[in-house]
């Protein structure tokens, strides 16, 4: 019998910068209602993005 959740259960989110959904993992287990983005690599796109947005007004 297998142990745990199946993947196809796990709660899932859309990340607000590449728009794709990602799902739950056990790191984030503690903190998931604050995950917002799917990798460091769109976090630090989303500070680029609201930095360019500064300088343009």
């Amino acid at each position: 019998m297998p142990r745990g959740v199946s993947k196809s259960n796990l709660p899932t989110k859309i990340c607000p910068v590449c728009q794709r959904p990602f799902t739950w993992r056990k790191k984030w287990e503690d903190c998931w209602d604050e995950v917002k983005y799917c990798s460091d690599r769109c976090r630090n796109r989303r500070s680029q993005a609201n930095e360019g947005r500064l300088e343009k007004s």
